[in-house]
């Protein structure tokens, strides 16, 4: 009980911190506005798909994964990766690109990877953040079916 009170009082302080920034700078937050219009506006200022900090993101975060849960299969390298969107859901969302390509995995297998670069989702909200799939590895069934809830 405690814990479930604690929660929501963590919860209504981030709240009123957001409010609170918004009404500071002479604007609130709405539900309707754009993303550049918000308090803590978001311009959509994210690295391409092809970019090393990405896939290494992408690379790093399934190896550790693998690694400790699954077994021994790493990912080694990249091939036609491509941007299949970009704020595929409009202006008034988190700015997102979408990105899918090919992985080599130690196997020796080519997997289709899925994987989206989210603007201010990353440590503090101060970076991106990547939320990725890999074809056949999904084993949770996170974006189920064959990783169709990571594209657009």
């Amino acid at each position: 009980m405690r814990r479930a009170l604690l929660r929501t009082t963590l919860v209504s302080v981030a709240c009123l911190t957001a409010f609170a920034a918004g009404a500071a700078s002479g604007r609130l937050v709405h539900p309707a506005d754009r993303a550049e219009n918000r308090a803590f506006a978001m311009y959509g200022n994210l690295p391409g798909c092809d970019d090393p900090a990405v896939l290494g993101e992408v690379t790093g975060r399934f190896n550790a994964r693998e690694n400790t849960y699954w077994g021994p299969l790493q990912a080694l390298s990249y091939d036609r990766i491509a941007q299949i969107g970009y704020r595929s859901w409009g202006a008034d969302f988190i700015p997102r690109r979408f990105c899918s390509g090919r992985v080599l995995m130690n196997d020796g297998r080519f997997r289709r990877v899925d994987y989206s670069v989210r603007e201010n989702l990353g440590l503090f909200g101060l970076t991106w953040n990547v939320n990725w799939c890999v074809n056949g590895l999904d084993r949770q069934r996170s974006y189920a079916p064959n990783c169709k809830m990571a594209r657009p």
